[in-house]
């Protein structure tokens, strides 16, 4: 019996054009829809990959990953109405949730987090900042990986984090943050946002790189390839989102520390 056939160096382009493709299409929509169109999309996107992370960490029983990301989205839809005082508070309940139903606690308690958080960063952005802010992480996380795509497949050399997603180089890892320093001088040069911008751009793009790679280390544990089935051909929901995941929370946790220099316009 044969085994599988070989991939070449670019046999997994189109899957990545693709990836690509889909992200820019939903921010499309994010762009001319927004307000609570653009909350609804974020919520049901949470709730999936809530799902899909429910999955891929052994649940206790087969429900229980559809129950985890009802309540995700549910929490996530109340959270954004309820007073500021109990929106700390809610974040934590599905995280708990799929801590207790799962059999990797941490992992999922962490991951879950991360989720909704940045479910709950973007819908405030949208709000706060306008469609500018969302145009900017998008572009960020697809250039940057399509940057690193190109340019680590062609040079290759020494990888980043072997252990945990073997493709990945130093050499693409780079050319994806000068792709993101790109990004963020178009957006000054063009729409006149600080120059701050352009040393903040490479900054998400690299925990947008980090996101990627944490959904491929909890891929590995779970002995898997793809988080799920829901995008035919191209994976779950995770693996189009999990650079758009590391890059809103990191934007989330640096406005705590000082203002940042995001767009604002548009």
């Amino acid at each position: 019996m044969r085994g599988p056939k070989k991939q070449g160096r670019w046999g997994d382009l189109p899957r990545r054009m693709a990836s690509a493709l889909i992200m820019l299409g939903i921010g499309v929509i994010e762009i001319w829809l927004g307000g609570a169109t653009f909350a609804v999309l974020v919520i049901a996107l949470s709730g999936l990959m809530t799902w899909e992370l429910a999955r891929m960490q052994k649940p206790h029983a087969p429900w229980i990953p559809m129950a985890l990301g009802l309540l995700a989205s549910v929490t996530l839809a109340v959270l954004m109405q309820a007073p500021p005082v109990t929106r700390l508070f809610l974040l934590f309940v599905p995280p708990l949730a799929c801590a207790f139903g799962s059999g990797h606690r941490k992992v999922a308690f962490v991951y879950a987090l991360a989720i909704m958080l940045s479910g709950y960063t973007l819908i405030d952005l949208r709000t706060v900042a306008g469609t500018a802010v969302i145009v900017w992480l998008i572009m960020l996380v697809v250039v940057s990986d399509i940057m690193g795509y190109f340019v680590g497949r062609s040079l290759g050399g020494p990888k980043f984090w072997p252990r945990i997603s073997p493709n990945k180089t130093w050499s693409g890892t780079i050319a994806g943050w000068v792709g993101a320093m790109g990004v963020g001088a178009a957006f000054v040069v063009v729409m006149g946002e600080p120059w701050g911008l352009v040393l903040l751009s490479p900054v998400v793009a690299l925990a947008g790189q980090l996101g990627d790679i944490a959904e491929s280390w909890i891929k590995r544990r779970a002995e898997i390839k793809d988080s799920s089935s829901l995008i035919p051909g191209h994976g779950g929901v995770l693996d189009r989102f999990d650079a758009l995941i590391g890059a809103v929370v990191a934007i989330m946790l640096l406005s705590l520390l000082f203002p940042l220099p995001i767009p604002d316009s548009l």
